[in-house]
């Protein structure tokens, strides 16, 4: 429609884009995802796609219905990588009258260095402090979205590495292996050593250090423990009378060890009277998987329970304090041989005192000419000097001062060294007990960050019908969270902890207070403070509240990333493991879907080996059916391409959005802009075929590779 000397053109996303779209005539995509050009929108990273608000107007302008705002800068931003606090009020403004205005929705990715919430650094440690500064820049990417109405505020999930062998997960069944399928079959493997040298991180739970990385191939000398070698009636070291049973721990009085993993008073080194030796043998990495499950089991016969997560015992757990024992036992021994010396130092002290006093009056009754009969040898320089220089002489007073002062030495140096091997044998069955998977860490800390970006989502959110929310994203492979059922398990885990915090009126680590009020022993096993976050809601609404504010968000490049690690079955044909790894990566997608866990969807393609972000189409992603299974289950929240290749190698960015309409079934898929008042013409669509080495399929009858489509007047019609 022509306005004087200009041109009105009309709002570029309606419930069609162009009369030629299907849904004009009331069809459906071919592939029944039901998804058109107005439902897919794209990425716009600032500092690379887009400069500023302007930048993200053209994109509105060339057609996006749909847009999410990247920050690819980390805490300080640059030109060339934003962060939100760059965009200040009057730009948040800009955007809120463009998305009225144009009727555009906006959703938000926090910045790229996220990577969960462990706080990792450049060095490979972890932090709480660093992981609060990360929970910092997911808080104003939530304020930023808030701003712009609510909707979805990505973030990655890649929390630490940990062999594709061994993802091990507890459910309530027991801990399961996400790295085999369920008849044990290996289904990943990032090196084809990887089964027998896998690598496992370990943390110190108090600093949140990496302290050690487990290796399965390296073997590790440990005791052979002294065990019962048959069944019979015998004590305990209580005294009681037990039946001793085949294998039960025993001391060398061959009584029944009541605590085996008491540091001073557990299971001891069997003692071979042949070669007069405590025996130990090299111990592999399934050794101490079986020595974590003998670890569990009793602790469970002891509390009359099951363990929580926090309280077992894991195999790399095991193989480290294994390494420990060691150090722990040397330490334990010598302060037990100081300790042996002292004692009978001390007597000696006190034997000394009495014959001292006994020479003193000896001493004082005998006449001062007779007092030479007294005198004794001290033979300490002779025997230095080997014979070479005479004994002197010393009253028995002098010599038992000597002596008393040489046993105070000794009994001072047994006395520190024994006190010194004591707190180092402490320390080091202290440090045993803070060895953690780095799971555990994050299910203790992690998880509750998680939670707290949850309940500010809440807060931040003004419409209950458009909540902002946390969308975690399964990052890539080699992290965990990479795997979708790790993800799930992130998400679970995190709002159970939102619930707990709307809840529960007074936590761990709660509110500040006076610092008369502290008590640091208190605070470290567990003291509860007021809870900050306190709403006072049911539990069952709290539970509402935490899955409508935190969910997942599906990336189809990234779980096609997985394919490179794909373990072929050699007994199937080239097709059938194609099917194989296909069904695996649709049946994660479902199990997410069927729990109305996503909350948010990028579309990238690839070919399996890197996160290029082709469009999707582009390479062997099955993203097709991956939207069919989502729309099958009711998603209906942002569907977002994230172009990356296209920006290089076709002519921009843009393009991917365009190749991605044409993808899910848009006969005209994409239309240039050419200028504000400038009409558009044919040689603009399909950012104008000319050049093409094949014909638009928009395209029918005579100007088309087939006749099949024709007017009744056969009139060829583009």
């Amino acid at each position: 429609m022509k306005f004087g000397s200009g041109y009105y053109s009309h709002h570029p996303v309606v419930d069609y884009f162009n009369a030629m779209d299907p849904e004009t005539y009331g069809e459906k995509p071919p592939y029944g995802a039901d998804l058109g050009v107005k439902d897919i929108g794209m990425s716009v990273p600032m500092g690379i796609s887009a400069a500023n608000v302007a930048g993200i107007y053209s994109k509105i302008r060339m057609g996006a219905g749909n847009i999410e705002i990247q920050f690819p800068g980390y805490r300080t931003g640059s030109r060339n990588a934003q962060t939100p606090e760059m965009l200040g009020e009057d730009q948040r403004q800009a955007i809120r009258e463009l998305s009225m205005a144009n009727e555009v929705k906006f959703t938000t990715h926090a910045s790229f260095q996220l990577m969960g919430m462990m706080g990792r650094d450049e060095r490979g440690n972890f932090s709480l402090y660093n992981a609060t500064q990360d929970m910092f820049e997911l808080k104003r990417a939530i304020d930023f979205q808030a701003d712009m109405g609510g909707g979805s505020v990505v973030i990655h999930s890649g929390e630490f590495e940990r062999p594709m062998t061994d993802m091990y997960l507890d459910d309530e069944t027991g801990r399961i292996n996400l790295g085999r399928d369920p008849s044990g079959r290996l289904l990943f493997r990032q090196a084809h050593t990887q089964e027998v040298d896998a690598r496992f991180e370990l943390l110190d739970d108090r600093t949140s250090a990496k302290i050690e990385t487990v290796q399965k191939d390296r073997l590790v000398a440990h005791p052979v423990w002294n065990k019962a070698e048959k069944d019979y009636w015998g004590e305990d070291q209580k005294g009681d009378k037990v039946m001793v049973r085949k294998g039960d721990y025993i001391d060398y009085q061959n009584r029944m060890i009541n605590d085996p993993y008491n540091p001073s008073k557990g299971r001891v080194p069997k003692f071979n009277e042949q070669t007069r030796l405590f025996e130990s043998r090299l111990k592999t990495f399934e050794d101490f998987r079986k020595e974590a499950e003998e670890y569990n089991r009793f602790q469970e016969n002891k509390l009359g329970r099951k363990l929580n997560y926090y309280e077992k015992r894991y195999p790399e757990e095991a193989y480290v304090q294994a390494t420990l024992d060691a150090q722990e036992g040397i330490a334990r021994g010598w302060q037990l041989q100081f300790s042996a010396a002292a004692e009978s130092q001390i007597a000696a002290l006190q034997k000394l005192q009495e014959a001292k006093k006994f020479y003193e009056r000896l001493q004082a009754s005998t006449p001062p000419e007779e007092q030479w009969k007294l005198l004794r040898q001290d033979n300490e320089i002779f025997n230095i000097t080997q014979g070479f220089v005479a004994p002197e002489m010393k009253t028995p007073l002098d010599l038992i001062k000597k002596v008393e002062f040489d046993i105070e030495r000794r009994l001072e140096y047994d006395r520190t060294s024994a006190s010194g091997q004591g707190q180092q044998a402490e320390d080091t069955f202290e440090t045993k007990q803070h060895i953690v998977t780095p799971i555990k860490r994050l299910e203790k800390h992690g998880v509750r960050l998680y939670a707290e970006a949850g309940v500010h989502a809440l807060r931040k959110t003004r419409d209950p019908n458009n909540p902002v929310t946390v969308a975690i994203e399964h990052i890539f492979p080699e992290r965990f969270g990479g795997h979708p059922e790790e993800l799930k398990w992130i998400i679970k885990k995190s709002r159970e902890r939102m619930a707990d915090l709307l809840t529960k009126p007074e936590i761990e680590y709660g509110a500040g207070m006076k610092p008369e009020e502290i008590d640091k022993e208190k605070l470290e096993k567990g003291f509860k403070q007021p809870n900050p976050y306190y709403m006072g809601v049911s539990r069952e609404e709290a539970e509402k509240l935490a899955e409508r504010h935190i969910k997942a968000t599906l990336d189809t490049g990234h779980i096609n990333l997985w394919r490179k690690y794909w373990q072929e079955d050699p007994r199937k044909t080239r097709e059938q493991n194609e099917e194989a790894f296909k069904k695996w990566a649709l049946d994660q997608v479902e199990s997410l879907a069927k729990e109305k866990m996503v909350g948010n969807v990028h579309l990238a393609d690839n070919y399996g080996y890197h996160d290029d972000h082709l469009a999707p189409g582009q390479g062997n992603s099955p993203i097709r059916e991956i939207m069919s299974i989502l729309k099958r289950y009711g998603y209906e929240k942002a569907v977002t391409v994230e172009p990356g290749a296209d920006a290089s190698t076709d002519l921009s960015d843009f393009h991917g959005l365009m190749k991605t309409w044409r993808f899910f079934g848009s006969p005209v898929y994409g239309m240039g802009f050419r200028g504000v008042g400038v009409p558009q013409t044919w040689s603009d669509v399909q950012y104008s075929f000319f050049g093409q080495n094949k014909p638009p399929y928009y395209i029918f009858g005579g100007y088309a590779p087939s006749n099949d489509w024709t007017l009744w007047s056969a009139v060829p019609l583009e």
